[in-house]
């Protein structure tokens, strides 16, 4: 269905033209069946987006460089045939859903495409009606699509290409901004279209612990410009740079063939929990929150031992530090009784929250539940309907920006959104400005972060990795006392999500209070002190990770699933105590 034929890709400016030697993707050589599902797999930086883009004829006629060998779909050649001749055989769905919508509301976006392949009107009714039920949108279909959560959005995105049912389906990211359950409903979705129908899928995603068991084959990308490979899920993720907990933990245990599933895993751990019976460490219930760490004692250690930290050992120690903050009684953020309504939607309800200096809470939750909403009402965005909210004993929305920004800064979901400037120096002195700090502040803590990005690069030509980190050094530039993370690690492989767990516990263990809402349930057992658990705008369950996680289903860790009995939250913790 989908043959690559000694593809490579070169962009100008990475050598195309005169010189040219560093392809984007080179010697891209594989086919993709009929009715098979593909995990696209690597890490951050290889090309993967690239990869998909050829198929669906956006490589090169959208994005410009220069493709050698040959992309077939359905026997069309996507050199010669647009992305609007392809439209027909190939639905697309890339990082940003909002750069897919061109209408208001969610029925007419599931309907546009049909509509501009010129179907009857009772075709296009009853896919929409079907569309509604697979995704889970038939409350949403009213529903304009700018208040919907990031989320929402991501499936209302992946319905509108269904609807034309397509032969062929790429996606990039599609579960990075869903909730575990959200995203299980989507992958079975995929399933089923695969399983029932022979829809062809290609996919690349990060999140492998939610994909890889549903993947028929896997193209390994294992370096940029390096040809892939492609095999069993199996087989390659035993040789694979990037791989989930589930496969960390066969590999630590020697198990053969590796598992995918926790399934699988667990009809293996008798004996592993037999090792490890008596060898309990330090997990969150024992880790400092509240009033210990408002007295200035130190953070407690993640669940996970420390790793290798070559950025953020070093990351306040590449300027000079400015002055200690200031002890005050008021706490990071408090919030009590909040409520927000935003349009006719009740975001939040009944909110209590108190955040402590050099506490981590991850705020968790099905997509809507009101994470993002909490966020905005802590740095005033949004002015809340009843309740309080205070940041450093000031009211956000009532405090003008240049001081706000020295008591909280917010990493938004798209990072984008406070990137404006033409080049990454242009960026990094207008933070210095914004925030009163020294010349150079701002580009010390980039060069930490983002080592061997030059000054005259395009916010616009770093990868989604690289402008999450970008922005947090734009955010860290004031040195808030309160960090706030809005889905922190959309678009990150397994090693940057490392660095930026990193870089975020030296900020807690320096006093930084961090609150990040996430779906990123081993993210949240790696770093998190606390789990505060959202549903319908109010707070269901809020203490320490081992406790909320391991009791929840759909948010607890791989390898606490493994694990269980035992409360075992991450691999790194396995192996240290194993050692």
């Amino acid at each position: 269905m989908i043959r690559f034929e000694n593809v490579s890709v070169t962009y100008d400016g990475d050598g195309g033209g005169d010189g040219a030697t560093e392809p984007t993707v080179q010697g891209v050589d594989f086919e993709v069946p009929e009715g098979e599902l593909v995990l696209l797999v690597g890490p951050s930086g290889v090309g993967k987006s690239t990869v998909l883009g050829a198929v669906s004829g956006l490589v090169p006629h959208f994005t410009g460089g220069t493709l050698r060998g040959r992309v077939t779909v359905a026997g069309r050649d996507t050199r010669t045939h647009k992305p609007r001749e392809l439209a027909d055989v190939v639905g697309t769905v890339g990082q940003d859903p909002l750069s897919h919508f061109v209408t208001d509301t969610v029925e007419d976006e599931l309907a546009y495409g049909m509509e501009s392949l010129g179907l009857p009107p009772e075709v296009m009714r009853r896919r929409v009606e079907e569309t509604l039920d697979l995704l889970g949108l038939a409350d949403l279909r009213d529903r304009p699509i700018a208040t919907l959560s990031g989320g929402q959005q991501q499936r209302v995105a992946i319905g509108s290409v269904l609807t034309p049912h397509p032969r062929v389906l790429v996606l990039d990211e599609p579960t990075s901004a869903l909730d575990p359950a959200a995203a299980e409903e989507v992958l079975a979705v995929l399933q089923r279209l695969v399983h029932d129908l022979g829809t062809t899928v290609l996919l690349a995603e990060h999140r492998l612990e939610r994909v890889i068991q549903y993947a028929d084959q896997v193209a390994l990308l294992p370096s940029p410009g390096a040809a892939p490979v492609l095999g069993p899920p199996a087989e390659i993720m035993a040789v694979s740079p990037v791989y989930p907990p589930v496969v960390d933990l066969g590999r630590l245990a020697d198990w053969s063939p590796l598992p995918l599933t926790v399934r699988d895993a667990r009809r293996r751990a008798d004996a592993l929990r037999e090792r490890l019976t008596g060898r309990e460490r330090l997990t969150g219930r024992e880790r400092l929150t509240g009033p210990e760490q408002a007295r200035g004692a130190p953070a407690a250690a993640a669940p996970t031992p420390p790793s290798p930290r070559p950025v953020s050992t070093s990351l306040w120690r590449l300027r000079k530090k400015p002055a200690a903050i200031p002890s005050t009684p008021a706490p990071p953020a408090e919030v009590h009784s909040l409520a927000v309504r935003r349009a006719r939607i009740q975001a939040l309800l009944h909110v209590d929250l108190t955040v402590s200096p050099g506490e981590t809470i991850a705020l968790m939750g099905r997509n809507g539940a009101g994470k993002s909403t909490l966020l905005s009402a802590l740095v005033g965005l949004v002015e809340p309907s009843a309740g309080a909210v205070r940041v450093g004993g000031a009211v956000p929305h009532r405090t003008p920006p240049r001081d706000l920004v020295r008591r909280v800064g917010l990493v938004p979901q798209e990072p984008r959104d406070l990137l404006y400037a033409d080049t990454v120096a242009a960026e990094c002195e207008a933070a210095d400005r914004d925030a009163g700090a020294e010349p150079g502040t701002c580009r010390a803590l980039v060069r930490g972060l983002l080592p061997g990005i030059t000054d005259d690069t395009h916010p616009r030509d770093l990868s989604e990795g690289q402008r999450l980190a970008l922005a947090l050094a734009v955010v860290l530039t004031a040195r808030p006392p309160l960090l706030l993370l809005d889905e922190p690690t959309r678009g990150l492989d397994y090693a940057a999500k490392a660095r930026l767990v990193a870089v975020l516990r030296d900020l807690a263990a320096e006093g930084h209070a961090i609150v990040l809402a996430t779906h990123d349930v081993e993210l949240a057992a790696e770093l998190a002190h606390r789990v505060v658990l959202l549903a319908d705008g109010e707070v269901i369950a809020d203490g320490p990770t081992a406790d909320v996680v391991v009791a929840s289903p759909s948010f607890a860790p791989q390898v606490t699933k493994i694990l269980a009995p035992q409360k075992w939250l991450t691999v790194a913790q396995v192996r240290e105590a194993l050692a």
